[in-house]
């Protein structure tokens, strides 16, 4: 018995892997292996015999199977530890710039948008993007004669013979939302309305899609001196400068009355935009106060309600604030492009931290 311990205690150590254990755990004490085959040998010997003999054998067989336990979680764990090696990734390495995400202009503008009027208490309003002729032109006192509402301006979804439905379109404006906003919740508001529009046009400074964010205040006293303010705050915070001079412009739109185009002071020096200074004018977004036909159309009172609204397109003073040339390059999806001009994903624009650090 002590050959035969030292037999398989010997080759249990030097075995390579759990297959080979197996074959030795069968050899020892499987039902035909030698430690087996010496317990059945118990029966032929006398008692004193077996009384010897007997507790030996178990004890050889007890010390075998530890022996076959000890080394199968040896070679388990060793096979586990080879596998951690393998699989081994240090998540301490710094990220590859090559691969790192950038926030679109688009996305990055409509955010600092968002954060200027939210801190003059606006909230954000959203609506469907396919809307009823009524919401898109109706509600806003836009005649049915008017040239928006022509299909070479327009996008209409289309319709089968015979369908009687009132018309949809792509709305060419975020308008509509606040026609739903003010039906849904009444006066007194004051929301913004950022999306996504589309109009049939393209060239360098439009495209069939682009976006608009459209703002609309509703008081019982509320004047254009009020939209003024509101559209000097917003310039000076958008284009980071202290002072900024707005000129407005007569003009004339179905849902307000009366209506002003907005330009704002600035220079042209090297083909980089300066804004608050030099004798150029440029345009950037068109405002008024509230036709009472669009109040009525919201369910609220003309005559105990006032408001003003304005609308620009986010493209376009995104293109102005981050010397973009063409509009066109925003959908583009040319990544060296937006390695260049994207931004990064944790530089969330704030007032107090700056919009565009």
């Amino acid at each position: 018995m002590d050959d035969l311990r030292d037999k398989y205690i010997s080759l249990i150590a030097g075995a390579a892997d759990e297959a080979a254990l197996e074959d030795l755990r069968v050899q020892a004490v499987g039902k035909k292996g030698e430690i087996s085959l010496k317990m059945r040998e118990l029966g032929k010997m006398s008692a004193e015999e077996r009384q010897a003999a007997g507790p030996r054998l178990n004890a050889l067989k007890d010390e075998i199977n530890s022996a076959l336990a000890a080394k199968k979680e040896a070679l388990g764990d060793a096979a586990l530890d080879a596998r951690l090696r393998g699989e081994w990734l240090d998540v301490t390495l710094p990220v590859r710039p090559r691969r790192q995400g950038t926030i679109h202009p688009i996305s990055q503008v409509t955010e600092e948008v968002t954060a200027i009027f939210a801190d003059m208490g606006f909230a954000v309003a959203e609506g469907p993007q396919i809307e009823s002729d009524w919401y898109n032109f109706d509600a806003l006192n836009i005649p049915g004669h008017h040239p928006a509402r022509a299909e070479m301006d327009t996008f209409y979804t289309h319709r089968g013979e015979g369908d009687e439905r009132p018309p949809h379109v792509l709305r060419t404006h975020t308008s509509p939302v606040q026609i739903r906003t003010m039906q849904e919740q009444g006066a007194p508001l004051r929301i913004i309305a950022p999306g996504r529009v589309y109009r049939a046009d393209y060239d360098m400074t439009h495209t069939p899609m682009f976006h608009q964010v459209e703002g609309l205040a509703i008081e019982r006293d509320i004047s254009m001196a009020n939209l003024k303010w509101v559209l000097e705050e917003f310039v000076k915070a958008f284009f980071e400068v202290d002072d900024v001079e707005l000129r407005f412009r007569a003009s004339h739109f179905p849902f307000t009355e009366p209506s002003a185009e907005v330009d704002i002071r600035c220079s042209w020096e090297g083909g980089t935009l300066k804004v608050g200074e030099g004798d150029d004018w440029l345009e950037i977004l068109g405002s008024g106060m509230v036709h009472p036909k669009v109040l009525e159309a919201s369910k609220i009172d003309p005559s105990a309600w006032q408001g003003f609204a304005f609308g620009m397109g986010i493209d376009r003073i995104a293109m102005l604030k981050y010397g973009i040339p063409d509009l066109r390059a925003f959908f583009d999806s040319d990544l060296r492009w937006l390695r260049h001009y994207g931004f990064a994903a944790l530089d969330v624009p704030t007032l107090r931290g700056g919009l565009s650090r």
